[in-house]
């Protein structure tokens, strides 16, 4: 290959206009001030194909992948040289980020994250020739000259003086803050954020006893006064001097610097201090059209968007100030659902093909008055997903000096804005992680953030999609945080709703019937006299449909609308992974009112010509609303997310409970009831399980385990007394029939699907009454799953009610 040979155009389609030129020698536009020169430079993402070195002066290593065409490039621009765009984690540690968003977040596409590299270049390099040279080599996805924008305020002296933070008042005027304070965790008590952008007074006198500390960069002295408005506004002290944030009694808060950085190095460094469910706000503009004057979100920018796309997914909430115009409109903001890149792509359109959600929530700026108006140089579109406050913001201040005592009333734009947002989603994640137990994740969050339900809508008059202000009484008094509804499917009998250690696939919830009932509430309901019982369900019949029932109850605090109940089958197992299921159906409730009381969906067929066969399946049983969606098989493929859901959440169970004839079937009355069921291993990698079987039969009952001689073999069974059958490769392991017996453990390969039987032996005598035997399947120590069997008198089949 030459030098520059294989480019992706040719000099004739290069664009003949002329345009201003970015050097480091200038301050174009008057947009920069000179120190801030050294935070403009290129970022280079090398394709996936090119395995270069994450190392400085990685165009060493360039000559086997472009031959001479960076030896070319450096005589043109002199002092160039490589360098890793991300060292805020090492790479391994970065990796394991990668990893772990990806097992957390199914949608998540990982970026080239080692693919990303800084062009450090002298002051006087033309940035934007160096770009495009870069732009048209094979090996180069994208180049691009990054170039943060001024710090995104509006000019104050024209602001006049408003009411006292009144954004913290209720709706239609500000977020409701106060009545959030009413409520345990509405304070932010428990709840941590980092804010990123360039400068902050972190000891001035009503935030000083925050604590927080610069974890990432250097403070920019010009940038003091807007980083340290920023956090007078979500979490200033309440105490007798200044104002109160928010968020006043959050658990931690943090900053981050791009200044002396980058911004998606800062981003990382941000995320390796935060958890699922912290906030993570970006104060910060690029230049979306340089030439233009047009500023906008960071995303634009790929290396921005994969770290922000990594936050979300590692579930970080992140909220994103949207980019300020001019305070009179012109040039005219940005136009999110118009706006191209420089290839041609509208990728803030989310009604184009060519739309990428970082999951970020953006946020525009609107009047501080009610009916609110968006503000002229505020961005608007589809993608913004809520406004606040833009102006008259009362808040803390600072100077270049670092001034510990000042304050003003007219902090605003975007800038002003994404604060106000980013408290109100603080006080919704100490709301939910005081009333639920757990926090939303970054998709949860947006979508309770912007659903109109939520806020306060703009101006009728307001032609522009700003999205809504959020309003945290509608959210607290809504159907969002479990101060509303909380339906569930019970486990087991005793289930209640809350996370327990005991059995997850005893379901008295799913029920099924070869006929339909008249009236399913009225048989099966609240009242009816089987509320808690686990022995309403019959086999599956062959040769007709089969019906399906699903009860849920709801312990929330409002009705909830519109449930929707789906069931699956799976073959009977111990262990009921997703790879096992297959849809019956699903069937929505119009109404499970609140109280707990227990609400019976109406009939969910099984059609004849999908039922196997005769005899017993498992049952999984999903449901969810609107607000608090249902899972789907796609989110248990990781083993460990399947432990965890399957014990912390209560929309999902299990029906694994079999009645079954406790007299034999043939012509033998003395012959032991044989059932079949299945083994299995995790869906994702071989790990080493453990069976245990319990029994509570009556006297001179008898119970045997069949099993495959390999696992006799493997669990050193051959000393003990076992009835081998060679035929069928199995042999017969006496239990008790009065108590439990461990096996284990066993390596089960990562699908396997091992077939056992469970032979057991009731007296005639006995068999008037009903017993149960159980085989669970454990985890390091912990139940993964369980099949149960109730050995009865046989039963006539239901009639209609």
């Amino acid at each position: 290959m030459t030098s520059e040979s294989k480019s992706k155009t040719s000099k004739s389609q290069k664009n003949k206009k002329k345009k201003k030129k970015n050097r480091g020698d200038g301050d174009p536009g008057g947009a920069f001030k000179s120190k801030d020169l050294h935070e403009t430079h290129v970022i280079v993402r090398f394709q996936k194909f090119v395995p270069l070195p994450y190392e400085e002066k990685a165009e060493k290593h360039l000559k086997e992948f472009a031959g001479d065409a960076w030896k070319s490039l450096s005589k043109d621009f002199p002092g160039i040289s490589l360098s890793p765009l991300f060292t805020a984690a090492s790479a391994d540690k970065l990796q394991g980020l990668i990893d772990r968003a990806s097992e957390v977040d199914r949608t998540y596409s990982p970026g080239h994250f080692f693919g990303y590299f800084r062009v450090r270049a002298p002051i006087m390099t033309d940035l934007e020739a160096l770009a495009k040279r870069l732009s048209t080599w094979e090996i180069v996805d994208t180049a691009y000259v990054d170039r943060p924008g001024p710090d995104p305020v509006v000019n104050a002296a024209d602001d006049p003086r408003s009411p006292n933070q009144g954004y913290l008042d209720p709706a239609p005027d500000g977020i409701d803050a106060e009545y959030a304070w009413g409520f345990t965790g509405g304070d932010g008590a428990g709840q941590r954020f980092i804010d990123l952008e360039r400068g902050w007074t972190l000891n001035h006198e009503d935030l000083n006893a925050q604590g927080a500390s610069l974890l990432h960069g250097t403070i920019r002295d010009n940038s003091r006064s807007h980083g340290t408005s920023v956090l007078g506004q979500i979490c200033a002290v309440d105490n007798t001097i200044g104002c109160v944030g928010i968020a006043p009694n959050i658990d931690s808060v943090d900053v981050v610097s791009y200044f002396g950085s980058t911004r998606p190095d800062a981003i990382l460094a941000a995320i390796t201090n935060l958890s699922f469910g912290d906030v993570l706000l970006i104060e910060a503009q690029v230049w979306a059209d340089f030439a233009a004057l047009l500023l906008g979100p960071i995303e634009i920018n790929d290396a921005d968007f994969d770290a922000l796309r990594l936050a979300t997914a590692l579930g970080v909430i992140v909220v994103e100030a949207g980019g300020n115009g001019t305070d009179n409109g012109d040039p005219p903001p940005m136009a999110m659902d118009t706006w191209t890149n420089a290839a041609g792509l509208q990728i803030l359109n989310p009604a184009s093909a060519d739309f990428r959600d970082s999951g970020a929530i953006i946020v525009s700026a609107a009047t501080s008055t009610s009916p609110h108006t968006r503000l002229d140089y505020a961005p608007h579109g589809a993608r913004i997903d809520c406004y606040a406050w833009g102006q008259n913001i009362d808040t803390c201040s600072s100077s270049a000096a670092g001034s510990t005592t000042s304050y003003t009333t007219g902090f605003g734009g975007t800038s002003g804005a994404s604060p106000i947002v980013t408290g109100a989603a603080l006080l919704v994640q100490g709301l939910a992680e005081a009333s639920l137990g757990y926090r939303f994740s970054p998709k949860q969050m947006r979508a309770l953030l912007r659903d109109p339900a939520n806020g306060t809508p703009p101006a009728a008059t307001e032609t522009t999609q700003i999205g809504v202000m959020p309003d945290l009484r509608a959210i607290i008094d809504g159907n969002d945080i479990n101060l509303a509804h909380d339906v569930y499917i019970r486990d087991n009998v005793g289930d209640t709703g809350d996370p327990h250690s005991g059995s997850i696939s005893a379901s008295p919830d799913i029920i099924l019937l070869p006929s339909p009932v008249i009236d399913p509430q009225a048989s099966f309901g609240q009242g009816s006299g089987t509320e808690n019982s686990n022995t309403l369900g019959f086999e599956a019949v062959a040769g007709q449909d089969n019906h399906l029932y699903a009860r849920l109850r709801n312990r929330g605090g409002s009705n909830a609308a519109n449930v929707d109940a789906t069931i699956f089958w799976s073959p009977v197992s111990t262990l009921v992974t997703p790879d096992l299921w297959t849809l019956v159906g699903s069937t929505t409730l119009p109404n499970v009112p609140m109280g707990d009381q227990l609400t019976v969906s109406d009939a969910i067929t099984w059609p004849q010509a999908e039922i196997p066969g005769p005899g017993h399946y498992c049952f999984v049983g999903l449901v969810g609303t609107a607000q608090d969606p249902a899972p789907g098989p796609a989110d248990f493929l990781d083993f460990d997310n399947f432990r965890t859901f399957i014990r912390e959440n209560n929309n999902v169970t299990w029906r694994n409970f079999n009645v079954v004839p406790s007299a034999p079937p043939g012509p033998d009355p003395e012959a032991p009831v044989v059932v079949e069921f299945l083994a299995p291993g995790a869906p994702d990698k071989g790990r080493k399980m453990s069976l245990e079987i319990c029994a509570r039969l009556p006297k001179d009952a008898r119970a045997w385990l069949e099993m495959p001689l390999y696992f006799i073999d493997a669990l050193d069974l051959a000393s003990v007394s076992v009835d081998v059958k060679k035929r069928e490769e199995t042999a017969l392991v006496p239990v008790s029939p009065h108590g439990c017996r461990w096996f284990g453990d066993l390596l089960f390969p990562a699908k396997s699907r091992a077939k056992l039987k469970l032979h057991v032996h009731i007296p005639k005598a006995h068999r008037e009454n009903a017993y149960e035997v159980y085989v669970r399947q454990l985890y390091r120590k912990q139940e993964v799953g369980r099949v149960t069997w109730c050995f009865a008198p046989k039963r006539k089949g239901p009639k209609d009610r």
